[in-house]
């Protein structure tokens, strides 16, 4: 009895010690293979896994071609009664079906997948899934999701997992792929301790992955989902948590004085009052600055709410401490910006304050770090130089970072090690919900600002297509004739849009690139997302302009590989009415202020986050008068036009994002950049907000019962977490 336990244990081990083998270690995975499924981020078992469907075709609930209504998404099952290949243009294939089932004849035009023509034939069984359509006397699809039927292996069950997959791999093979390595892991250990399954109802890990994979019906897969993704945000929190602590761990947090002189005299030379939600944030920051642990804060406010005044105040008390502060900006113009707005405050206050950028002179940054490093400066305000070596406080107790999300977390983590033990105050104008803050930060106290201390005028959004867009134009050439200014903001690759369409589905499966028509393409959310731009192509567009459309007015360029000294020289003159229409990449997003630029135009608008719209149209309407925003766009899906149609109807940064957030694919939540997305691949922060605040709860519980997970019961959890996150250097923030 007691050898047949011992031979169970070494199963269940060599199940679990699996899932970080190579995944040339799965049956049928070939080293051919092996490369496709490595272009897909899969190189081990684990990886393959955790490639989870990204939607299921329910045959249990399929429609015939007669009862299908027309504008629905619904599935329809037939046989392929003749299929052909056509080239309406030279440079366009599309290969059309005719599928009939006992009611009727259903058409499907396939957009560029001429392979289809080899991989599909005449009586052939096939499921689609799209949305119904009529036009032409007939019931057809667009780019349907295709399946073909009839394989035992291929769909054992009523519901067919769609699976992300390649040319060299279809769905098929990798729902084959999948079956083998769910075999091969059988009897897996669960990391969740027993007491926690049993708290939070929730099914063991192998049969969550089995069940996520090849669901018998829907509600299995959605109580599969329910339990890995609850396991992927338990983990996270458990990460960042421990490593939050690991920051303070043996040194001594500062308890800084928030009634000083500075602080008084910082209060006494403010131009206005601070709003009740400003006082409020103030008073939550100065209470954590004030209490014997290491603060750990995020104060969210919409675009033109007031943060950086409230920021001043840690600085305050910073200086009231004998400390030191680090103040964090993404752009050398918000520098310099803020160089300028609080270092006229701080002087009066008799805070000591300084800028430092890629551009400061090698002589002079030397003289400022020196200042620095001999505590004669209060605070230094810079971009990423603050992170050189040479940037050495003699007593850092805060690091303010801007614009928090724009930095890596290696980036915040390396600022924050310049001191002993650093509060740390993030700032965004990026909306979220306090269940993401968890998720990006596991353990922080937050603060929002949702109303602007002053009224602003009023400010119109209109979304027009790339054929209307000369309504744009007229509207800023009107606004130029009245003596104010224009925003061009043009996020060119120097490829057109289907350009990039057609080669992103060229490497595509069909069913991959169906995926993509329903969710748009969001690929700017960042400057970093800009890097590859073509400025050749933004300088066309600069000339183009200047010779069809403003022709009696001076056109400038502006974008992100420039010289600072030229950025700088660009925005001055644009400033002082010299330039009266700045072509721009989202260089001009924060840090801009120009009462009279009151019209803004975004080519491409679709390509951008909808927090990034509403901070670049944040640009125009700053004066006393209102502001113009145009979105020019080619998309023609429905929710990429739903979303900007949002933009025109609301003003609001927080319900933009939380609109935002609810488009979002599971696991895109938290941005390409964050720390941990590789771990989060089915987290919905709209809709598992609740699950989030859960897993954070068990987390907290579970590291005040055992900080390191030594338990018995926790140590295949600790292993989890470790294995996870091996690579991850974070401490903090």
């Amino acid at each position: 009895m007691a050898q047949a336990q011992r031979d169970i244990e070494q199963l269940r081990m060599s199940a679990t010690l699996a899932l970080d083998e190579a995944v040339d270690k799965v049956r049928l995975v070939s080293p051919a293979r092996a490369k496709a499924l490595a272009g897909l981020g899969i190189f081990t078992v684990r990886d393959l896994l955790h490639h989870f469907p990204r939607r299921y075709i329910d045959l249990s609930s399929k429609e015939t071609v007669r009862s299908a209504r027309i504008g629905e998404n619904c599935t329809i099952e037939g046989v392929i009664h003749d299929i052909r290949l056509k080239r309406p243009k030279p440079k366009l294939q599309l290969v059309e079906i005719d599928l009939v089932d006992e009611t009727g004849i259903l058409l499907i035009t396939a957009f560029r997948q001429p392979w289809l023509m080899d991989s599909l034939s005449k009586g052939m069984r096939l499921a689609v899934a799209g949305k119904l359509e009529f036009n032409f006397g007939y019931k057809r699809m667009t780019n349907p999701f295709i399946e073909v039927l009839g394989d035992a292996n291929d769909a054992a069950g009523m519901v067919i997992p769609v699976h992300p997959a390649t040319e060299k791999i279809s769905t098929a093979w990798m729902r084959r792929l999948i079956a083998n390595a769910l075999e091969k892991t059988v009897g897996l250990y669960d990391p969740l301790p027993v007491d926690l399954r049993i708290k939070r109802k929730l099914m063991s890990k192998g049969t969550a992955l089995a069940r996520i994979h090849f669901p018998q019906n829907i509600l299995q897969a959605q109580q599969a989902r329910q339990r890995l993704a609850y396991e992927e945000i338990l983990n996270l929190e458990l990460f960042l948590i421990r490593n939050s602590k690991e920051r303070e761990e043996g040194k001594t947090p500062v308890q800084h004085n928030v009634q000083g002189k500075f602080m008084h005299a910082l209060e006494a030379v403010l131009p206005f009052a601070l709003t009740g939600e400003q006082a409020a944030a103030r008073d939550d920051i100065l209470r954590e600055m004030a209490a014997n642990k290491v603060m750990n804060h995020l104060l969210l406010g919409d675009v033109g709410t007031g943060k950086t005044v409230v920021a001043a105040h840690a600085v305050a008390a910073v200086a009231d401490s004998g400390g030191q502060a680090l103040f964090m900006v993404p752009t050398e113009v918000l520098a310099q910006q803020h160089g300028k707005s609080l270092g006229q405050l701080f002087d009066a206050a008799g805070i000591i304050s300084e800028v430092v950028t890629g551009s400061t002179p090698a002589s002079e940054k030397a003289a400022i770090a020196e200042r620095f490093a001999a505590g004669t400066i209060d605070v230094l305000i810079g971009t990423h130089a603050l992170l050189e070596e040479g940037i050495v406080p003699k007593n850092l107790t805060l690091v303010i970072i801007d614009e928090q999300q724009r930095f890596g977390v290696d980036q915040r983590a390396r600022l924050l090690e310049k001191g002993e033990a650093p509060d740390a105050l993030y700032l965004t104008a990026t909306p979220i919900p306090r269940s993401l803050a968890l998720a990006l930060f596991g353990n922080l106290t937050l603060s929002y600002i949702k109303e602007k201390p002053y009224q602003t005028p009023p400010r119109k959004t209109k979304v027009y297509s790339k054929e209307h867009r000369g309504f744009a134009y007229d509207a800023a050439k009107e606004a130029l004739a009245r003596g104010e200014q224009v925003y061009v903001v043009c996020p060119l690759v120097g490829k057109s849009t289907e350009e990039r369409n057609s080669k992103a589905v060229g490497k595509k499966m069909f069913e991959e690139a169906e995926d993509d028509a329903l969710y748009p393409a969001i690929s700017i959310e960042n400057d970093a997302d800009l890097r590859e731009d073509n400025i050749a192509a933004a300088s066309k567009e600069a000339a183009f302009l200047q010779e069809h459309v403003f022709v009696d007015y001076t056109i400038e360029l502006l974008h992100g590989k420039m010289p600072a000294s030229e950025k700088q020289a660009v925005m001055e003159r644009f400033r002082s009415g010299e330039v009266q229409v700045l072509v721009a990449t989202t260089v001009i997003e924060v840090g801009v202020d120009v009462p009279q630029a009151t019209v803004m135009i975004i080519e491409d608008a679709d390509r951008f986050g909808l927090s990034q719209l509403h901070q670049l149209r944040g640009r125009v309407g700053r004066g006393s008068l209102p502001g113009e925003v145009y979105l020019i766009s080619a998309a023609k899906n429905e929710v990429a036009l739903s979303r900007l149609a949002a933009m025109e109807s609301s003003d609001d940064g927080y319900e933009l994002a939380a609109f935002d957030l609810s488009l979002r694919r599971e696991g895109d939540i938290l941005g390409n950049r964050q720390h941990g997305v590789s771990a989060l691949k089915l987290v919905n922060v709209v809709r598992d907000g609740e699950l989030i605040e859960m897993a954070h709860a068990d987390a907290v519980d579970l590291l005040e019962k055992d900080p390191e997970l030594a338990a018995p019961e926790h140590r295949a959890l600790a292993r989890e977490v470790r294995l996870l996150f091996k690579d991850e250097t974070v401490k903090g923030g």
